[in-house]
């Protein structure tokens, strides 16, 4: 595929080609490609190999490894959006008998599930699936290692578990469901459970001596939903889009913005990362990133998006470590969104005034704190302070006319416009706090009363 390279300033696809450069040199990677979408779409790609007319391009599949979990995270939150499950339904209501007993689909979309992080012995990764032919197989005697809820413990049961649980609810298999939600609407027609040519073969390379090992690529059976993919640059930058900006066929923004939102704890000690439903969060270079990794033997892939830059990054290599795949898709995102900014929209008026709403806009007190607020599109508000540290959020219109929380301290907090007998605002309420429009202004409903003498200095 050819990619509309010159679309990014040739001091910048100079520095890109560096970076995948450096990184195949020092991370001894047999190969490695990489591609920069911006604003959906795919922008630049490049690659490196050791074999001089082989190089791999953006066409060339890769096993993608945990990136799979995502794809799978998608297909369990179409289920919830069409109304067929709840996430916070314990996973025996639809699958029972996997003895996990009351773990949420939230849980195990989170990684807070407290299943172990592998299936037994042998590793899975390395071995077919059809040694693990049932879940007690790829769970093992003690599948839960600590209180649900608890903590972020990272696990691959888990997806395998959630895998089986879309196959229990549509009535067809996990790469059947996949292909006609995902990969079909999204036209990822490079991305299959099974490698097709042409793709990298995965290996190992000596730690301590330039040699190299081939790996096995192993069907992984009930534990494909936790990393089974082969794909490549253009697919996942197509991917990428998606996760960025949703698409109706598959998952509105909305739903995939959830996904983008932190839902579990990072461990101690790691507090520049978290994890959503299904997507890793981390924090890199000042910018917040959202997407995953993966690795299987003789393979290591990341896709990072930067929503905030409109820039996304897939790297892939065809080695079992070696190559720092994570930093390497996070470099290529800070590379072009220094270099070549983002443009901001052109401001532009709402389309109409609506004069309620505008007349709600201005300065509001909180007590003595000053806050602003101000209209957004489609109606919605935006409650600030004006100085200084304070709770602010962006507010979404509801159908009753109400504003909920989007973000910050109140999000999912009710604000409303509460108002006089004769249709004048007498104060907003938000989650109890009144806001008023002098600093407790005597005419409001301010809990407690205001005392009747009013403001006033210090006695001499």
């Amino acid at each position: 595929m050819t990619s509309p390279s010159e679309e990014l300033l040739p001091s910048t696809r100079r520095a890109l080609l560096h970076r995948i450069a450096r990184a195949q040199s020092e991370g001894r990677a047999p190969s490695l490609v990489a591609a920069v979408a911006r604003e959906g779409r795919m922008v630049w790609t490049g690659s490196r190999s050791c074999a001089d007319g082989h190089a791999p391009d953006a066409g060339t599949q890769y096993r993608v490894g945990s990136i799979t979990k995502t794809f799978t995270a998608v297909l369990v939150l179409r289920l919830r959006d069409e109304g067929l499950l709840d996430l916070q339904d314990p996973l025996e209501k639809h699958l029972p008998g996997t003895g996990v007993g009351e773990v949420t689909v939230a849980q195990l979309l989170d990684h807070s599930a407290g299943l172990a992080a592998e299936s037994p012995a042998p590793w899975w990764e390395r071995t077919p699936g059809t040694l693990r032919p049932g879940l007690p197989d790829v769970l093992g005697e003690r599948p839960l290692l600590h209180p649900a809820g608890r903590r972020h413990h990272y696990s691959n049961p888990g997806y395998t578990l959630l895998g089986s649980l879309v196959e229990a609810v549509r009535g067809a298999s996990w790469e059947e469901v996949l292909r006609r939600e995902i990969l079909e609407p999204l036209a990822m027609d490079r991305t299959t459970t099974q490698p097709v040519a042409p793709h990298a073969g995965g290996w190992a390379v000596h730690p301590w001596a330039d040699v190299m090992l081939p790996e096995p690529a192993v069907d992984l059976g009930l534990m494909a939903p936790a990393g089974q993919l082969w794909s490549t640059a253009a697919d996942l930058c197509r991917f990428a889009g998606f996760l960025a900006e949703g698409d109706e066929k598959v998952l509105s923004p909305s739903t995939v913005r959830e996904m983008r939102t932190s839902s579990a704890p990072p461990e101690a000690g790691q507090w520049d990362g978290g994890y959503g439903l299904g997507m890793q969060l981390a924090r890199q270079g000042g910018r917040s990133l959202a997407g995953h990794s993966g690795s299987l033997p003789g393979f290591v892939a990341s896709l990072w998006i930067s929503v905030e830059d409109g820039v996304a990054a897939v790297a892939l290599a065809n080695a079992t470590s070696g190559p720092q795949i994570g930093v390497i898709a996070a470099d290529l995102i800070g590379i072009v969104a220094d270099a070549e900014p983002r443009i901001p929209e052109p401001w532009r008026p709402l389309p109409e005034a609506d004069q309620t709403l505008l007349a709600l806009t201005g300065p509001w007190y909180w007590g003595t704190q000053a806050f602003g607020l101000k209209l957004t599109a489609d109606r919605g508000v935006e409650l600030h302070p004006l100085r200084g540290g304070g709770r602010g959020s962006r507010f979404v219109v509801q159908p009753d006319g109400t504003w909920t929380g989007l973000d910050g301290y109140y999000a999912g907090e009710t604000l409303r416009a509460v108002r006089r007998t004769d249709g004048s605002v007498s104060h907003l309420d938000l989650g109890s706090f009144v806001f008023t429009r002098q600093p407790y202004d005597p005419e409001a409903e301010v809990p407690g009363g205001v005392d009747e003498q009013g403001w006033r200095g210090l006695p001499l």
